[in-house]
């Protein structure tokens, strides 16, 4: 288990040892409600008092819309496979922006509930540092994109605490339980099954008071 500050030197060291014309690209990932946004800020706020360029990325910028995110028939299986463009967010975005350090370039956008896409334009300018903080990050298949992975320590049951306490997507506190309990966490066991994300990240952090005698981050 890492605290903060092993992590943060550790993206320290991943930046010495890479070469200074592309970023270091960092995964921050865990289940939904685990605190990815919390984190992901602090390690932000940490980096930049050692002088470091810092661009955050939420992956959820990358949703797909409803209509291809979600389906009854299979709901955990397909939202597992289709809640984000991975395609799409890695070769506009994540990965010439790690192999530039500088971008400028104007993409689909989606909020959680919009039905529509619109144009977002996203401007970095000489980056050391991407931490890229999302749901299934740690997809084998995107596993080896990485300079540096965190895995947040999460119980389902914090989790659930949490998104029912901020209204996840505007739902009622019934409606939102029902919601991760049928598709999030559900979708959530594929991912852990599948890809066994907590084994292949190079950090863990705890960020559940009941995994942790300090308690948690946020």
């Amino acid at each position: 288990m890492n605290d903060l500050d092993s992590t943060v030197t550790a993206i320290l060291d991943a930046r010495v040892a890479t070469p200074i014309c592309r970023s270091i690209l960092v995964a921050i990932t865990g289940i939904d409600g685990c605190g990815k946004g919390y984190v992901t800020a602090r390690i932000a706020e940490i980096l930049r008092t050692h002088g470091i360029r810092v661009a955050t990325i939420n992956a959820d910028a990358w949703l797909n819309l409803p209509s291809r995110r979600f389906d009854a028939s299979n709901p955990a299986e397909h939202f597992y496979l289709n809640a984000i463009r991975f395609d799409d967010m890695f070769t506009q975005l994540v990965l010439p922006l790690r192999d530039r350090r500088s971008l400028r370039v104007e993409v689909d956008y989606a909020e959680e509930t919009a039905t529509a896409y619109r144009r977002h334009l996203y401007e970095f300018e000489r980056i050391d540092v991407i931490l890229l903080e999302g749901i299934y990050l740690l997809k084998r298949a995107l596993q080896s994109h990485y300079d540096r992975s965190i895995w947040i320590d999460c119980t389902f049951e914090t989790a659930l605490e949490r998104a029912v306490s901020r209204g996840q997507e505007g739902l009622s506190p019934h409606d939102t339980a029902r919601a991760y309990r049928t598709l999030y966490f559900p979708a959530q066991d594929i991912h852990i099954a599948r890809d066994d994300p907590r084994a292949a990240a190079t950090a863990i952090i705890s960020n559940d008071p009941r995994l942790s005698a300090d308690g948690a981050l946020m």
